[in-house]
């Protein structure tokens, strides 16, 4: 068990899976996050709008990915985060649109997938850290590991449709900024209601 985490349940900032009750079946429970953790990616992945004048679209995937890794913390959510893109790989259509196979992965949209993984790991550790306890935090973790998702995106777009940085930027960042910004002020009341809710619960025992 203490491969999927790196931080010992004793310590002053778990992840907030590690703080579930999970000492019987350990590496059942954690398969079971994992699959749970794909599914979830898969989800958000299907709410999807095309935009006519990009190949990047709006989705849900953003959102679930950087929620996903602040709850699970950093080893887990990236196992996690890497378990969904090797299942879309093989074949599984669980990419964007239900898209998926090799030829999507290296794609123009290929450098935001990677980019999940890294901000995973980086969104997952900040959390244990205790970022995603307080509202303020959990905006500058969010916003922090959509730097790292756009920077790998942008950059690969730039790459993959032969155009220059600051055309990919107006194709592939600008129109997401909004929608962004929503989803990190959701992410900003649901993760410190997460927490307070359990340690409601926890006291009422």
């Amino acid at each position: 068990m203490s491969f999927f985490f790196s931080n010992d349940i004793n310590n002053r900032f778990p992840s907030f899976v590690q703080t579930l009750p999970m000492n019987d079946q350990a590496l059942l429970k954690t398969a079971s996050l994992i699959l749970s953790g794909v599914l979830i990616l898969w989800m958000t992945a299907q709410i999807r709008i095309n935009l006519f004048f990009t190949p990047v679209p709006i989705t849900g995937q953003t959102f679930g990915v950087l929620m996903l890794a602040a709850a699970y913390g950093s080893r887990l959510g990236f196992i996690t985060v890497c378990s969904y893109l090797a299942v879309g790989i093989i074949g599984l259509p669980v990419f964007a649109g239900g898209a998926s196979g090799w030829a999507y992965f290296t794609g123009a949209t290929a450098g935001y997938l990677v980019g999940f993984g890294f901000a995973a790991l980086f969104v997952g550790y900040l959390s244990e850290q205790g970022w995603d306890r307080k509202p303020l935090m959990v905006i500058s973790s969010m916003l922090l590991g959509n730097v790292l998702i756009y920077f790998f995106g942008v950059s690969w777009l730039s790459y993959s449709l032969g155009i220059g940085i600051v055309k990919a930027i107006s194709l592939g960042l600008e129109p997401f900024l909004v929608g962004d910004a929503v989803k990190i002020l959701i992410a900003a009341g649901l993760l410190p209601g997460m927490w307070s809710l359990k340690s409601y619960l926890d006291d009422d025992k």
